[in-house]
């Protein structure tokens, strides 16, 4: 925990549990514990880590050729990610996974799609060593920044050792702490407002628990803790012609059979705005996606109608934060 003398709140709210939360969903009824939470209103995180963190998150000086920073691929006005099937780092490399959002990734308990860094400090290092997304190292980051007196002077402000590699990954996490994007209208309907969301919305809640997606999307990002395998019931990747080693997913950690195609379970938070979908990309819009999703892992063939009303309950996990774009 940091000191309190370094802490800052930037919002009050009193939601902190990770799972389930006493809501009422339609004014008058009886509370239930509902599968998700809705997001905290408030952080805590130290404001000048942060600060120094966001200047960080669009620095370029992070990528070996100074061309790539943080935003190019997690586009804080367009949901958190860059809306590719794979994005593209130095001298146009082709990356070979999906990326995942920013967004509330701090709520996630590991980061990246195997599950290869245990926290948002970890993660730092991934991109930056990365070669075809980065392609630089910490000595080469830290000469960098170092030309730069009126950055050296806030690290040297804010961390007692100054400018080190240590310093930027705190940093870096600290700004995506508070990434979160509370107050979704699926949330102020959790909390009681009953015409919050639309019926076919609330309809698609129903379908959503009923059918079971919530046996894996739940908590307070609607996923992000725990992993499970990708086809489920069905073989996600019978008809897939090459498959790579990203699709073997946490197989790559471990060396374990068990854990060959599976994956971290991604949040939903904001799933609206983060096509395409899965590690892969492989759906290019929600329908799809809720369709693929329900045959794969549930042995469901939706109608259409459940399609949709399942769709409309997901456009209501989109929350507000003051970098993202109003859609």
């Amino acid at each position: 925990m940091l000191p309190k003398s370094l802490k800052a709140v930037f919002a009050i709210g009193p939601f902190l549990a990770a799972f389930g939360t006493l809501a009422q969903g339609v004014l008058g009824e009886e509370k239930l514990r509902e599968p998700i939470s809705p997001l905290p209103i408030s952080i805590e995180v130290d404001t000048e880590r942060a600060d120094l963190g966001r200047l960080l998150f669009f620095d370029p000086s992070l990528s070996g050729d100074g061309t790539v920073s943080c935003s190019t691929c997690h586009v804080l006005e367009a949901g958190g990610d860059d809306g590719l099937v794979h994005s593209f780092g130095v001298d146009g490399s082709e990356g070979v996974i999906n990326a995942p959002t920013v967004y509330n990734a701090a709520l996630n308990f590991a980061q990246l799609w195997d599950g290869s860094a245990e926290t948002l400090e970890d993660q730092v290092n991934g991109p930056i060593l990365n070669p075809v997304e980065m392609a630089s190292d910490w000595n080469r980051v830290l000469a960098s920044l170092s030309k730069k007196p009126d950055l050296v002077e806030v690290f040297e402000r804010v961390y007692p050792e100054g400018l080190t590699a240590d310093a930027v990954r705190q940093s870096l996490a600290e700004f995506q702490r508070t990434l979160v994007t509370p107050n979704s209208p699926f949330d102020t309907y959790l909390r009681g407002q009953a015409d919050a969301i639309s019926q076919q919305a609330k309809d698609g809640y129903v379908l959503f628990k009923s059918y079971g997606c919530s046996s894996c999307h739940q908590g307070r990002n609607v996923g992000g803790n725990m992993y499970e395998k990708l086809g489920v019931v069905h073989n996600y990747f019978s008809g897939k012609e090459d498959i790579t080693e990203a699709d073997y997913g946490r197989f790559n950690q471990t060396g374990l059979e068990a854990h060959r195609f599976e994956f971290k379970v991604p949040g939903l938070r904001n799933v609206a705005l983060t096509a395409p979908y899965f590690h892969d990309g492989s759906s290019s819009d929600l329908q799809s996606a809720v369709l693929a999703m329900a045959w794969y892992q549930l042995g469901r063939k939706l109608t259409e109608e459940e399609t949709n009303k399942i769709v409309a309950f997901l456009f209501t996990l989109t929350g507000k934060h003051p970098e993202l774009a109003e859609q």
